[in-house]
């Protein structure tokens, strides 16, 4: 199971980590993190150095209720950081974390690798043209509503089934256009209560049936703090935990602010693969 970045490729049968640069000043746990090049090129050396494969920039924060922002402001964020990285770290594959297809298509030029779509093609009608056109691996991402609106009351007869249908019309309409390396992420918390998000957690082996990679993107997210009764910062241990039964269950890539933790995790679970 590969994927290609920029002809290079990346081979999914084992696990890989994506590292998690946000460049936003309200992210729920890193916001405003990183306000100067030193801060940025320090933290991308961190997680290549402890064994990221990809790093996905994101310049738009989409936790529930985010502040919504132009897409001028957006690229004003995001294009100069992929620039500073390409040129510090050439061989890095970077993935960009947007649901614009303009978006997109500068930050592909700017010498990103992968796009990563919170909306999986619901909130610009020209993302999977464009994704189509640029020839890269699309990350296709389930989520209820908006980021303002996904959490106000969201609800499913069957979450699994619906997520599995949505995944199953979306990559019928990708394959048409000639998209050929999809990865799968459910979204957990993006439109689901905390019970739909261990629902998906226990039941993330059936998406494998889509014939397709999945990604796990559940560090240090509310569904973990909020059962435990602690912070965000607090919660290294449980995301290493909800990793790890992601990982048993096919998970194939694991998006993380804590790289060296999931490495470890992954190497651990690969002494059991069988």
């Amino acid at each position: 199971m590969t994927i290609n970045c920029k002809e290079k490729l990346i081979d999914l049968s084992s696990p890989k980590v994506m590292g998690i640069l946000n460049i936003t000043p309200d992210s729920f746990f890193d916001g405003g993190s990183y306000k100067d090049e030193k801060d940025i090129l320090d933290k991308v050396t961190k997680m290549l150095s402890d064994g990221a494969t990809f790093i996905d920039v994101g310049a738009y924060s989409s936790r529930p209720g985010a502040k919504h922002i132009t897409e001028e402001e957006e690229l004003q964020r995001i294009i100069p950081v992929i620039e500073l990285l390409v040129k510090n770290f050439p061989e890095i594959i970077i993935s960009v974390d947007t649901f614009r297809s303009k978006v997109a298509q500068e930050t592909i030029n700017a010498g990103a690798a992968i796009i990563n779509d919170i909306s999986g093609g619901k909130m610009d009608e020209n993302m999977f043209t464009t994704v189509a056109k640029l020839q890269v691996p699309y990350i296709l991402m389930h989520m209820l509503g908006t980021p303002q609106t996904m959490q106000l009351n969201p609800e499913y007869k069957n979450v699994t089934k619906e997520i599995i249908s949505f995944f199953a019309e979306q990559i019928n309409i990708l394959h048409q256009l000639k998209v050929n390396d999809i990865i799968l992420d459910v979204g957990f918390g993006f439109g689901k209560t905390i019970e739909h998000n261990f629902e998906l957690l226990k039941n993330l082996s059936l998406f494998k049936s889509l014939d397709a990679p999945i990604l796990a993107g559940i560090s240090r997210k509310s569904m973990l703090y909020k059962t435990l009764d602690i912070t965000a910062q607090e919660a290294l241990n449980a995301t290493t935990s909800a990793n790890t039964i992601a990982l048993l269950n096919g998970a194939n890539i694991l998006r993380v602010h804590d790289v060296k933790e999931a490495v470890e995790a992954i190497k651990i679970v690969n002494q059991i693969s069988f």
